[in-house]
């Protein structure tokens, strides 16, 4: 039975600890830049996730403060990490055989747009003067083996970005399982329905007042 399980909309942070706390034990996980890179203060030793980043990092740990911060130990944002015991480095290419090659557990990317199929935009809005970003998105999001989408449920403008079907051009196909947002998260079933599991600060009737196709409950 879906449940709202917090009584507000949740922050950046509040939903980044949701996120990890879904993340199996054993996992070899890259976080994409934005929103995702928050998941890694919420990981500790005890989780057993290995975190892994396109510049070259495996054992990567959570943010880096004040003294701590190390220039030369940096995410795929460029923001300053700690290493985790057993931590080791490599080559770009090395890093992006490991996406390729079907070797990641899971990814966390942003989005522009989710479908209702997993199909993900996070790459360009398709507008003339918009400023691609290609990044390793699509190499994670073929790769990996389960892409995690977190995004606000709703554009600066208003418009849902869970939508019947994409109108940015796609980063991927189909490869979306799970979408977490500020107001709920989102299973994706793969046959074009999808399961709202939990909602946050609204119910299950709110959130379909956002969202451009008939949901399912959990």
């Amino acid at each position: 039975m879906t449940r709202m399980t917090r009584d507000r909309a949740l922050s950046p942070e509040e939903l980044a600890e949701v996120v990890a706390a879904d993340i199996p034990a054993g996992a070899y996980v890259n976080l994409g830049i934005g929103q995702p890179t928050l998941v890694s203060n919420y990981l500790t030793p005890e989780d057993d996730v290995t975190l892994h980043t396109e510049n070259g990092m495996l054992g990567m740990g959570a943010q880096a403060h004040g003294e701590e911060v190390d220039p030369d130990l940096i995410n795929a944002g460029k923001i300053p990490v700690k290493e985790t015991e057993g931590c080791s480095y490599f080559h770009h290419a090395d890093s992006f055989a490991m996406m390729r090659g079907g070797h990641l557990d899971c990814c966390v990317l942003g989005a522009f747009q989710v479908d209702r199929n997993g199909n993900l935009a996070n790459w360009h809005t398709g507008k003339p003067d918009a400023i691609p970003a290609v990044g390793g998105a699509m190499d994670l999001a073929t790769g990996a083996k389960q892409t995690f989408v977190m995004m606000t449920l709703t554009a600066k403008n208003g418009q849902p970005k869970l939508v019947e079907e994409c109108t940015m051009p796609l980063t991927g196909v189909g490869c979306v399982s799970r979408i977490y947002t500020d107001q709920a998260v989102f299973l994706i079933e793969g046959d074009g329905s999808v399961v709202v599991r939990e909602t946050f600060g609204c119910d299950v009737e709110a959130v379909q007042e956002l969202v451009p196709f008939a949901l399912e409950r959990a």
